[in-house]
């Protein structure tokens, strides 16, 4: 990728400190580990904003002091350090990067061509074994477009066509060559399944499933070999024993199966298996009501947590299940109506999956135009509940877009929220987000403006689009 950025940003990099990694099982062991590094960046105080700051608060005429590369404070009348680069904010808005959690750039790429097409490996109904990183174009100029959007992070799915499509990859919005210089340092791997209509159209004339009990079947059939791979594959605890004459008199058991793992390793029943113990957050194309409460009881059967049902046009009819459970809806503002399973949506899904205390609602995209305006899709929102008489401020309306898709993606404990210590992914508006007029003028990632409207220079281009005329 060329980036157009002053040499005020510099070549020089900075390892980001990523959240603390938790010992995983060689079930979710990176073979290609994020190569991902910040650029660097001067320390900076934007001042006097209206600051939405992620977290339910709203603060008039703040600053934000950015340092490292992180958030430093927030707050009123905060000191420039020696250095600092100050930004005039007044008038302006300040929130976290935006966080897509359902996207398919870079696997589905523009120009949306066949050769394109790498997003759906439609052979079989459970592929759990086909990671979408492995997919990823970053050339794509979908992710410039969603960057100029105030998109920051995203995550890229595998598309629906089956019972199991395979891991997802969440990505820091950067140009970058490879998919490991944007790769989130630290993020678990998502793994998208799908309800419905979409996997047996895709497989019902091919051995099925071809209706939805037969999808249930597959599932269980998936998760009930995972299970037995991983029971097969626990650590099993050392014990001393006698040497016999054919073994090794030191060091480490060298004798024949003494490393038995349980048989030959299986890449989709590795993804299933870290599914159940927890490490691979378990992502679910589902779009009615009693579908959702189906894949909550099958997650209850093989012991895993869904994260989010995603699309659930439905989930208002169970809103208050899902807050209880701690599942979030990763949701369309307004679609529906395009096939059956999506007949009956209501523009005031999002604002009822809000509603109960702990209740975790998502803005997403699926699509590389609305990820440009996802804060215009969460205004929609706003105006539908309103319409209902459900009043929500924008500082309750900002989480759909930032901490609670953190939340989702298993980030939350280093970005989506301006707080002190995490990431600083920010987007400077240039009035409220949520107004039509709202464009985002400036986006910093990990400090450094990565993004700004009025300067040609620091807004990236794809190496495909170079030497083509496109639109302003």
């Amino acid at each position: 990728m060329r980036l157009k950025l002053t040499a005020a940003l510099g070549l020089a990099l900075l390892c980001t400190g990523a959240h603390a990694a938790t010992p995983t099982s060689r079930f979710t062991h990176d073979p290609y580990p994020s190569t991902y590094r910040p650029l660097a960046s001067a320390p900076l105080l934007i001042r006097g904003a209206t600051v939405l700051t992620g977290t339910g608060q709203r603060l008039d005429n703040a600053d934000v002091l950015i340092e490292g590369g992180k958030i430093a404070a927030v707050g009123q009348n905060l000191q420039a350090p020696a250095g600092a680069a100050v930004t005039d904010a007044q008038g302006k808005w300040v929130t976290p990067g935006i966080i897509d959690v359902h996207s398919h750039l870079g696997v589905y790429p523009s120009p949306g061509v066949k050769a394109h097409s790498d997003g759906n490996e439609m052979v079989a109904p459970v592929t759990a074994n086909v990671w979408a990183e492995h997919s990823v174009w970053t050339q794509d100029p979908g992710f410039h477009t969603a960057l100029a959007g105030g998109v920051t992070s995203l995550q890229i799915l595998p598309g629906s066509a089956n019972l199991v499509g395979g891991r997802g990859v969440t990505l820091k919005n950067v140009p970058a060559t490879s998919y490991q210089a944007m790769k989130f340092p630290g993020a678990p791997w998502g793994v998208k399944m799908a309800c419905g209509e979409n996997p047996k159209r895709v497989y019902g004339q091919k051995g099925g499933p071809a209706t939805r009990m037969g999808n249930v079947a597959g599932y269980r059939a998936a998760f009930i070999d995972a299970a037995e791979y991983l029971k097969k594959n626990e650590a099993k605890p050392q014990q001393s024993k006698k040497k016999r004459w054919w073994e090794r008199a030191s060091g480490e058991d060298k004798a024949d199966s003494g490393g038995d793992s349980g048989g030959k390793r299986d890449l989709k029943l590795d993804t299933l298996a870290g599914a159940i113990n927890g490490e691979i957050l378990v992502h679910i194309h589902c779009y009615r009501a009693d579908e959702m409460a189906t894949m909550l009881d099958l997650a209850n059967e093989f012991g895993f947590k869904v994260a989010a049902f995603h699309h659930g046009v439905e989930a208002y009819k169970l809103a208050d299940r899902l807050a209880a459970e701690g599942v979030c809806g990763a949701l369309w503002a307004d679609w529906w109506g395009f096939k059956m399973e999506a007949f009956d949506g209501i523009q005031e899904n999002i604002a009822l999956v809000d509603r109960p205390a702990n209740g975790c609602a998502i803005v997403h995209s699926d699509s590389d135009e609305g990820i440009q305006r996802l804060n215009q899709e969460a205004a929609k929102v706003i105006a539908n509940a309103r319409r209902a008489g459900i009043e929500i401020a924008p500082e309750r309306a900002i989480r759909w877009l930032t901490s609670n898709a953190a939340k989702s993606l298993g980030v939350a404990d280093v970005t989506g929220s301006l707080e002190p210590g995490k990431m600083a992914d920010v987007v400077v508006w240039n009035q409220n987000p949520f107004s039509v007029y709202a464009k985002a003028e400036q986006v910093y990632i990990d400090g450094a403006r990565i993004y700004d409207r009025n300067d040609p220079a620091r807004q990236p281009k794809s190496d495909f689009l170079l030497g083509q005329e496109v639109a302003p």
